[in-house]
């Protein structure tokens, strides 16, 4: 219990000097995993092999987890003694003003917060006449009596709040520890933050983060924050500050890295959940009349497996992308988590160096299958096109994006997946895509610092091509310098003038269609835009529809050498030499078609 004299005497300072002690731990952490991954983990794979290699490995693998782990609780600890010092604040100042009005008064207080007063003159009757009827003599009334009962209550009430600070954040940080063998680290982080998101949750709003703002506002309200403060935000929710849209590149990946840990705590548990647990046995539903199995009963044997394979899926995700940040390849930029979350299909916006710093920046906007669990074949596409687009003329200055930032289409093929219809026929992916993917850009901007402190390219591949358009004309815009539009079944528009981007800076490569079916099933599907120069067929009929790849659209048509849907990425091809000239702003040299 917190004392009169303890409240008054107590040098909030302290926790707030603490506080900053345990931050110069957080961040030593954070440096220390940036170095085992980007430095140690490398050089590793580059000069060892065999089984020391993958040994060594673990331990470092382990070792960058631990860091992880430190920078993450010594954050939470410092918000939880930060949160402390302010909390108390409120409670100290109302006892020192109760103490300082009862001293004004001439009353004492005792250590239990009981007031004593000086007696004044008792109030004396009207004794020249009768009283009122119905009001009683107030001989024995003393004024002081009320003053004191109401500073004693003051006392009381906050002395009440202290201890209800007190309490709240003791209860918290006694849980903010672990075993010795720190064996789940992960763990640890998922329910700590938890745990200092219910202490904090009067000193660090979440409702004060904004939600639904535009990116400006987002990176206004940031830098209105104290670095403290947004050290705080970073470590107390970091789904939110992740998400914001507009914020530095260095801060969403800070809050994201946090964010997949925890991520990966909860998956792991529920995993270790689900195989520690009965497993449920398979079940068959019959017809009674006819002997046959009955459609559409749900078999929990199924449905556990489903969810089981959904987890591991989510984890094979989450670790390519930890396989990213500890690439060992020469000369690969710092990745940068900018977006992250495991909702639906799950979504992970990875960037190859720094787009806050950029020279050029291209945004990669893959299509159908993308999610969270295929991650790694899409970041390699973007790393493919960084790698070109480094080695260009003029040594220049680029980062590229993996944009797995929407729920993706699954299925493309009749029947595939158990779907007469395929859900990459569908515009519902591409609307709900594109006001998502006009913030994105426009927060890559805001963060940049303007539409001209960087060459913006958009890049789609095949749906992502649609998402992309839809984007254009429907979502908000791009703000690009250059569209690429990859293999793509349809931008919803029948002519490139009226994409968001300059005109003459829409391009397109596809492969014939005997080796790239796609922009010829987007014209079944009527995912372009509708042409005039077949006025007398059939709305329906597919020579209707122009895409990208058509002349008629009238984009710069690029030479491609694909022997397939995804082949567009390969090293030394001329495909990926013509992204890579357009991202880097090197027009001459693109090998036209």
């Amino acid at each position: 219990m917190v004392t009169i004299k303890e409240l008054t005497e107590l040098d909030r300072s302290k926790f707030s000097g603490a506080a900053v002690g345990w931050a110069a731990v957080s961040n030593r952490g954070n440096a220390a995993m940036d170095r085992v991954n980007n430095e140690m983990i490398a050089k590793l794979q580059l000069t060892q092999k065999g089984h020391a290699e993958e040994a060594a490995r673990l331990s470092l693998d382990r070792l960058s987890s631990n860091f992880q782990y430190i920078h993450a609780e010594c954050g939470l600890i410092r918000t939880a003694l930060s949160g402390l010092a302010s909390e108390l604040e409120g409670p100290q100042r109302k006892l020192k003003e109760a103490l300082a009005d009862a001293a004004a008064l001439q009353f004492t207080v005792d250590a239990n917060g009981a007031v004593k007063y000086p007696a004044t003159v008792p109030y004396a009757p009207n004794l020249s006449g009768a009283q009122p009827k119905g009001v009683p003599f107030a001989a024995s009334a003393d004024p002081n009596e009320g003053k004191a009962r109401a500073i004693a209550n003051r006392i009381a009430a906050a002395l009440s709040e202290a201890n209800e600070i007190d309490g709240r954040y003791a209860r918290a940080l006694a849980k903010l520890k672990t075993d010795a063998s720190l064996k789940k680290p992960n763990w640890d982080v998922a329910q700590d933050i938890k745990e200092i998101q219910g202490a904090a949750g009067k000193y660090l709003k979440e409702s004060d983060i904004p939600k639904g703002k535009s990116p400006k506002e987002n990176a206004a309200w940031w830098g209105r924050l104290s670095q403290a403060q947004r050290a705080e935000y970073i470590s107390v929710h970091p789904a939110s500050v992740g998400a914001l849209d507009g914020l530095p590149a260095t801060a969403r990946d800070e809050a994201n890295r946090l964010v997949l840990a925890e991520a990966r705590g909860s998956v792991e548990k529920q995993l270790w959940d689900l195989d520690r647990g009965p497993k449920p046995k398979y079940e068959h539903h019959i017809n009674p009349i006819t002997g046959l199995p009955l459609q559409g009963k749900e078999n929990r044997r199924l449905e556990w497996e489903n969810k089981r394979k959904n987890l591991q899926g989510q984890l094979a995700g989450m670790q390519q992308i930890q396989n990213r940040f500890q690439s060992d390849e020469k000369g690969l930029p710092k990745a940068y988590l900018l977006g992250f979350d495991t909702k639906g299909f799950g979504r992970a916006i990875v960037a190859n160096g720094n787009p806050d710093t950029a020279e050029h920046t291209a945004v990669y906007v893959p299509g159908t299958t993308a999610r969270l669990s295929n991650a790694e074949n899409d970041m390699k596409k973007a790393l493919a096109l960084w790698r070109q687009s480094n080695a260009m003329p003029g040594n220049p200055s680029v980062s590229t994006v993996t944009w797995i930032g929407y729920s993706a289409p699954q299925t493309a093929r009749p029947f595939e997946g158990g779907h007469i219809i395929p859900e990459a026929s569908s515009l519902s992916y591409a609307d709900k895509a594109a006001p998502q993917l006009s913030k994105f850009l426009d927060g890559v901007r805001t963060a940049q610092g303007g539409p001209h402190a960087s060459h913006l390219t958009v890049v789609g591949h095949s749906y992502g091509t649609t998402a992309i358009g839809d984007a254009s004309v429907n979502g908000g815009g791009l703000g690009a310098d250059d569209i690429v539009a990859v293999a793509s079944p349809g931008m919803l528009v029948k002519h490139a003038d009226e994409l968001d981007a300059p005109k003459g800076h829409v391009w397109s490569e596809a492969a014939s269609w005997t080796k790239d079916q796609v922009p010829a099933g987007g014209k079944l599907v009527r995912l372009g835009g509708d042409n005039e120069l077949t006025p007398w067929l059939s709305p329906l009929n597919p020579l209707t529809q122009n895409v990208p790849s058509d002349r008629v659209f009238g984009a710069n048509i690029m030479q491609t050498d694909s022997n397939d849907h995804g082949g567009y990425w390969k090293d030394d091809s001329v495909s990926l030499w013509n992204q890579a000239a357009v991202v880097t702003g090197n027009y001459d040299s693109v090998i036209r078609d």
